[in-house]
């Protein structure tokens, strides 16, 4: 079992930055791969961003690379998504996600975290 819990939502101004945190208990936190979700109004919960864990390796989606980075701090067993020049359209419920390495389905979920970017 793991636990996740995020924090680091807010209120910002477009152009403007923040850090979502993932604090992760319970199993081994290096054998899993962590996701950033966002659920927007309107619209499915998309993955923007998973990390695995073990070696680091990230990946993030077009609509938001070159403004988000996704890293993690195993000795904290906590996971960043660091976003910077934020726009109104990420505005949404940032929710992080963890599976183990080999197991398809992300099946741990955090409670999530609001996001909102004002024009």
């Amino acid at each position: 079992q793991v636990q996740l819990v995020e924090s680091g939502g807010g209120l910002v101004q477009a152009g403007g930055s923040l850090r979502l945190s993932c604090a992760a208990s319970g199993r081994t936190f290096s054998s899993h791969i962590l996701a950033w979700f966002r659920q927007t109004p309107g619209k499915a919960r998309e993955l923007i961003a998973r990390i695995i864990l073990n070696d680091g390796n990230a990946y993030v989606v077009d609509s938001v690379k070159g403004r988000f980075t996704n890293s993690r701090d195993n000795a904290k067993s906590t996971v960043y998504l660091q976003m910077n020049s934020l726009r109104p359209e990420d505005t949404g419920i940032y929710s992080c996600a963890a599976r183990p390495t080999l197991v398809p389905e992300y099946i741990y979920w955090g409670q999530g975290t609001q996001v909102t970017v004002s024009s």
